[in-house]
């Protein structure tokens, strides 16, 4: 086995965002491209020696001829081993399981998360570090600048390595270990719930489950815990193998993209409870029968029945938000006495609330919730949080929401996503509001009064570090807001979201449709953005 050295060129649009860097199939199929962010990742270690890596994706394409690449360019590079998930399957919040377990020096993740995959798909590459989160900005931006500037990369010349069969082998001097996809991870959430109680509500009664993996990466993961550990019936889990189209569909879990679980679950006979998985397996979709519950809503209900969990049994040190999620754990956190933060969108900026010990749980709007467990958002854990409720509880779901509404009062929210905007367009309509928003404090728009208007900024309370342009945010007296932001997830023009978010303290109007009753909201952001002519679009293309 010899190592080359092969001379490349820069590529100029590998800047990471918050979850790595996603671009095309075809983009990262041409020559040279995978290998430099590769080599640019590598040279952001001071050493290489001694150094140890996980390495898995969600299985879409290209997941597999990426996993040979990384692993003879690790060899190359002098990295002592790596750990790679059997079949090159690891989902994101095993990963950064695995990396804390056995105290890797960081890890790879392939995935595009939500993102379509198949050969016209997307792919994605990103790094995590040693506390098993996503590589802060001061990480990706060395990766960047040095991507700029790489002119060579080496890489092992050696065949391919066995990725299907458990165990260690060599790869020059570096040691290879295929690792179970699931048992590390499955130990980990064993540890946090109560898993004989779950068994009991599965197994004793008449509770139905459907779980949706999508055709993605927790497939595996739903097998082994839902049917194999917990007792749920055969075919509980459904879209349980992954494919490398994730079967033609979109792995989003909304009310979108997740139709048939939807239409499932909203049956008038439909299962007593439902949950979808995305791409790499770290969003989550809760639903009970014929009831929806918003992401927002789900973190306060984690946040407010904690107690009732055995990891979490004796009490939470604090609670962080992403700044477009409602504020309906604010509610909470306050109820509890204990701090809520709220963070640009991003998982990376709760790694360092949860390593100061100042958070346990965290959540986006997004379909992310998570914890200390690791420092990525968990979409399993999130399903067996639950279910550990309402094990509890003996509650349904639809039961347990409408209980915190009537302690805690509705935050009623939804998000409008228009996808596919020509980016010069999005970003002047932002550029625009930065300027505006500001200067409407007092401004009266019918029945709502401007209290104020930004462009986010914040402060990271642990390292001082600050992020500006966060997102445009239009609050009201009344504590109703407006939040509009671009995505950095897409690969095709820009995304716009466009958040709407209303409090209802009085329990008899807190059974409005959430559309009608966010309406005002709704036409006053078209009034002040210009929503429809920056877009070109009539409807949003998703609504959550």
């Amino acid at each position: 086995m010899t190592i080359s050295i092969v001379s490349t060129t820069p590529f100029s649009d590998q800047k990471p965002g918050t979850s790595g860097l996603r671009k095309g199939v075809t983009v990262f199929q041409t020559a040279h491209y995978l290998e430099n962010f590769i080599q640019s990742i590598f040279d952001a270690f001071d050493t290489y020696a001694g150094k140890t890596l996980a390495l898995g994706g969600d299985g879409r394409f290209y997941n597999r001829h990426a996993i040979q690449v990384i692993l003879k360019m690790a060899a190359a590079n002098g990295f002592a081993s790596i750990k790679v998930g059997h079949r090159g399957i690891l989902s994101t919040p095993a990963t950064s399981c695995v990396i804390r377990k056995y105290h890797t020096d960081g890890g790879i993740i392939l995935s595009a998360s939500h993102n379509p995959g198949g050969p016209d798909g997307d792919f994605g590459v990103k790094f995590n570090t040693a506390n098993g989160g996503p590589a802060p900005e001061k990480v990706t931006e060395a990766m960047f600048a040095r991507s700029k500037e790489v002119d060579t990369y080496k890489i092992l010349d050696a065949p391919d390595v066995d990725i299907d069969t458990l165990g260690e082998s060599k790869l020059g001097d570096m040691t290879v270990e295929v690792i179970d996809s699931v048992a590390d991870y499955q130990a980990l959430m064993e540890s946090l719930f109560d898993f004989d109680r779950i068994h009991y509500l599965l197994t004793a009664g008449n509770f139905r489950l459907c779980i949706d993996s999508m055709h993605a990466v927790t497939g595996p993961y739903a097998h082994a815990i839902f049917e194999q550990r917990l007792g749920a019936s055969a075919g509980t889990v459904i879209g349980g193998t992954p494919l490398e189209d994730f079967g033609g569909g979109h792995p989003d879990p909304n009310l979108v993209y997740a139709h048939d679980l939807v239409e499932i679950l909203f049956k008038e006979d439909g299962p007593d409870f439902g949950a979808a998985s995305d791409g790499d397996g770290d969003r989550n979709m809760i639903l009970g029968r014929n009831f929806f519950v918003t992401p927002s809503d789900s973190l306060a209900i984690l946040t407010a029945n904690a107690a009732l969990v055995p990891g979490y049994k004796d009490g939470i040190a604090g609670v962080a938000r992403s700044m477009p999620t409602s504020q309906a754990c604010d509610r909470v956190a306050a109820k509890l006495g204990i701090d809520c933060y709220e963070t640009p969108t991003g998982w990376k900026f709760f790694g360092n609330l949860m390593d100061a010990d100042k958070v346990t749980l965290c959540g986006e709007e997004s379909f992310g919730t998570g914890s200390n467990h690791i420092r990525e958002k968990d979409g399993l854990w999130a399903v067996l949080f639950w279910l550990n409720i309402v094990a509890v509880r003996k509650q349904s779901v639809e039961e347990i929401v409408r209980d915190h509404w009537q302690t805690y009062g509705r935050n009623y929210y939804s998000r409008h996503d228009y996808e596919g905007v020509d980016s010069d367009r999005a970003h002047a309509m932002v550029d625009r509001l930065r300027t505006l928003v500001p200067t409407l404090k007092g401004t009266k728009y019918g029945s709502y009064e401007v209290d104020y208007g930004d462009d986010f900024a914040y402060t990271d309370p642990v390292d001082g570090s600050v992020s500006q342009n966060q997102g445009i945010r239009l609050g009201f007296t009344d504590g109703s807001r407006i939040v509009l932001r671009l995505s950095g997830t897409g690969t095709q023009g820009a995304t716009l979201r466009a958040y709407f978010e209303s409090y209802e303290a009085n329990p008899e109007q807190q059974n409005q449709d959430t559309q009608k009753a966010l309406g005002e909201l709704i036409a006053i952001a078209e009034d002040i953005a210009q929503i429809r002519s920056t877009t070109q679009m009539e409807q949003p293309t998703v609504i959550t």
